[in-house]
C-alpha cells in the first residue's frame, strides 16, 4: 500500500500546491494524507474553492485529512469538514482511524488550545481505546503540530500524551506539518531521547505554502530540507515501510527503509 503526504498546502499567491499536486497525481492508487493548513491564509470556503480544490482537491475521494490551525480559523473548521465530509471524522472532533493494508492509521486533532490533547481528555481516551482495539502489526499516526522540530514554531509539548500513548502501543511513524520544511528524525522516545525502539517523526510542511528555514537543529534530527516543496511517499508493507521525500524538481531527496517493531 502507498501513502503520500504533505501539509501546509494551498496558497493562491504561490505555485507550490500546483507543483506538488503533480507529484501526487503520479500515484493514482495512493491514499493521500493531508497534514493540516490546507488553504491560506485561512481555510474559508472561498480559499478552499480557489486554492485547494484546483490543486489537491482533485484527490478528495482518496484523501484522509488532519485539521490544522489555519483550517480552524474559518468558522471553527466548517469549510474543512464540508470539503472532506465523513473522511474527516466527526465535525468538531477531527480524530478517527482507518486500516491501510497491514497498517493501522490514526489521525488526531493537535489544535490543543481548541480541543483537549491531555491525558483524560475525550480525544486521548479515544486514542488509548482505539490503539487497544487495533490488532495490526504496524501503526502510523498523523496530525498537524510537531512534537519535536528544528523549525520556527518550536516543539509542541501539548501533543506529548499522543506520543506516549502511541509509544506504549509500539507505533512506528508519526507524520506532521505546521513548520514549513521537511525533516526526518531518528526514532525517539516520548521524552525526545534516542530510542531504537521509538517512533520516527517526519515533518512534511512542504505542500505548497511558503517554505521557511530551520532555526536550529533539534536533538534527534537526521535530515532537514528547507529549500523546496515536496511530498513524502511511503510504501507500507506487511512488516515495514519505505520512504522517499520527493521534491518538485524531480529528485528523491531522502530515502530509506525500516522494519516495524516486533
Amino acid at each position: 500500500m502507498v501513502l503520500v503526504a504533505a501539509g501546509d498546502v494551498a496558497d493562491c499567491s504561490m505555485a507550490g500546491a500546483a507543483l506538488t499536486s503533480e507529484l501526487v497525481a503520479d500515484f493514482p492508487d495512493a491514499t493521500v494524507a493531508v497534514l493540516g493548513d490546507l488553504a491560506y491564509p485561512t481555510g474559508t470556503a472561498e480559499r478552499f474553492d480557489a486554492c485547494y480544490d484546483p490543486t489537491w482537491g482533485q484527490f478528495v475521494d482518496r484523501t484522509r485529512p488532519a485539521i490544522g490551525n489555519h483550517d480552524l480559523d474559518a468558522d471553527d473548521g466548517a469549510p474543512y469538514y464540508a470539503t472532506f465530509g465523513e473522511a474527516a471524522g466527526t465535525p468538531g472532533e477531527g480524530w478517527y482511524s482507518y486500516e491501510l493494508g497491514a497498517w493501522h492509521v490514526v489521525v488526531l486533532n493537535s489544535n490543543c488550545d481548541r480541543i483537549g490533547c491531555e491525558e483524560g481528555s475525550p480525544q486521548h481516551r479515544w486514542l488509548v481505546d482505539d490503539l487497544a482495539d487495533a490488532d495490526a502489526t504496524c501503526t502510523l499516526a498523523y496530525w498537524h503540530h510537531p512534537r519535536f522540530t528544528s523549525g520556527m514554531n518550536g516543539d509542541e509539548a501539548r501533543v506529548g500524551p499522543f506520543w506516549s500513548a502511541l509509544a506504549d502501543a509500539g507505533a512506528e511513524v508519526i507524520l506532521v506539518g505546521h513548520d514549513h520544511h521537511y525533516e526526518r528524525f531518528e526514532p525517539l522516545a516520548a521524552d525526545g531521547s534516542a530510542d531504537p525502539d521509538g517512533i520516527r517523526q517526519f515533518i512534511v510542511g512542504t505542500g505548497g505554502a511558503v517554505i521557511r528555514p530551520r532555526v536550529r537543529e533539534a536533538p534527534g534530527s537526521a535530515i532537514i530540507i528547507d529549500n523546496t516543496w515536496g511530498i513524502l511517499w511511503l510504501r507500507l508493507t506487511a512488516d515495514g515501510y519505505l520512504w522517499s521525500f520527493l521534491t518538485v524538481d524531480g529528485r528523491g531527496a531522502d530515502t530509506g527503509t525500516e522494519e516495524c517493531h516486533d
